[in-house]
């Protein structure tokens, strides 16, 4: 029994170690993080929408409508004038100006249908910042079917296809200063959503698979001696780093190419199967704008890969090299949900700068922010990203000099203390210099 006991406790020792504690407890955070995200989707969803309201018809039908808007929605201006309502409607965050023109009764006892216009303040691209709108498509249902009841209770009319459409919509959305006329924000959202989608997929998929070929590559090396031989060889150290941080990006580099031409390649696809189409509101893009997508993209790249040859110092054999890979997946999933579900100028100020600090988030947003002219933005994540990656380069290359780098523990100054392994190691080198 003592037998067992003790091999469950070898096993359990090693097992539990910062390299696989660690992604376990950002995993814990990550997942508690997106249950919020889930959380507060129900919350906009059940919250009524702020709405302004202009009525311009006297009639009854308006009535109706104003009254069934009024008991699902939150007005937050009624009155005449266009702008005010534009006004009070951005300063307490308002999602649409509702207007009914004064032939709204008339066109419904004529047996026409009735138009409400709708004039949409979009703040965010994200899912969440276009669930308001939904709400209050939700609440203009609720106008249609009210209408319906008082026609059929009334028997104001005979025609089927009025009881059962009385109303239209005429929309315009107002976003990032530009006014997109009939186009909702869903529309605009759904549009959006899938270079939200794909950007932040393809940078998550090229660290995956650069950064892991890093750390397994140093895994390897150490499992099977082969790094001690490198060292041996009349080249410095940083050198060797450089190398290495060079061939993974090039590796990494041809794999973002080619996912960047089979994206544009969906994309244009999309465009042509589009019911907007963007370019006549600049929301396109230009040869210069990808090229400062790729310069973030790599910037993100060196810095994953600078890490990574951090972590791989630590590693021992190919197998924990394995498990030293999820800290920077986890590290770039945050990002990537962020940017799925949310806009990046519709997030609170600590949000903002959380995401702004990690690297990987930059190329994951620049490819939004550069279709609304957002160069500031792009410009200052590429250098944040560039001075990061510098910086782990740095001490990527510290460490590699020191006996960190075989033993994958901090040595003692005691020549003594170190292993004769590293003693032998440290002879040959003197003795070739």
């Amino acid at each position: 029994m003592s037998s067992l006991s003790k091999i469950i406790r070898k096993e359990v020792k090693e097992l539990l170690t910062p390299a696989t504690l660690v992604p376990i407890i950002i995993i814990a955070v990550l997942f508690g993080s997106l249950g919020g995200v889930f959380g507060g989707i129900e919350e906009t969803m059940t919250e009524a929408p702020k709405v302004a309201v202009i009525n311009q018809d006297p009639g009854m039908m308006s009535g109706v409508a104003v009254a069934v808007i009024n008991q699902s929605a939150e007005i937050v201006y009624q009155g005449q004038d266009v702008q005010d309502a534009l006004n009070a409607l951005d300063d307490a965050g308002g999602v649409s100006l509702l207007i009914i023109p004064s032939n709204f009764t008339s066109n419904i006892m004529g047996d026409k249908v009735g138009t409400i216009e709708a004039i949409w303040l979009m703040k965010g691209a994200g899912i969440m910042d276009s669930l308001p709108g939904a709400s209050v498509e939700g609440v203009l249902m609720n106008v249609d079917q009210a209408i319906s009841i008082v026609l059929i209770q009334n028997n104001l009319t005979a025609n089927a296809s009025l009881i059962l459409n009385p109303t239209q919509l005429m929309e315009s959305t107002v976003f990032k200063g530009k006014t997109m006329e009939g186009v909702s924000p869903i529309t605009i959202s759904s549009m959006m959503s899938s270079q939200s989608f794909v950007m932040p997929l393809i940078v998550l998929m090229v660290i995956i698979y650069a950064g892991s070929i890093v750390i397994s590559s140093m895994g390897t090396e150490k499992e099977n001696k082969t790094l001690e031989t490198l060292l041996t060889m009349p080249v410095s150290r940083t050198s060797i780093v450089f190398g290495k941080l060079v061939g993974a990006a090039i590796v990494g580099l041809l794999m973002a190419v080619i996912y960047m031409l089979g994206m544009s390649y969906y994309f244009s696809s999309l465009m042509g199967s589009a019911t907007i189409d963007l370019e006549q509101y600049g929301m396109t893009l230009g040869i210069l704008d990808y090229v400062l997508v790729g310069i973030s993209l790599f910037a993100a790249l060196v810095f994953a890969l600078a890490l990574c040859m951090i972590l791989g110092i630590f590693t021992k054999n190919y197998k924990a090299a394995q498990t030293m890979t999820l800290p920077v997946t986890f590290l770039a999933m945050i990002p990537m949900f962020v940017t799925m579900f949310t806009d990046f100028d519709t997030l609170p100020l600590v949000a903002k700068a959380v995401v702004f600090a990690i690297p990987f988030s930059h190329p994951m947003i620049a490819m939004r922010a550069l279709m609304f002219d957002d160069y500031v933005l792009v410009l200052s994540g590429i250098a944040y990203s560039s001075m990061m990656a510098l910086l782990v380069m740095f001490i990527a290359v510290t460490l590699f000099k020191k006996d960190i780098l075989l033993t994958g523990k901090v040595a003692s100054s005691d020549s003594k203390s170190r292993s004769p392994l590293v003693n032998l190691m440290r002879r040959v080198v003197l003795k070739r210099k």
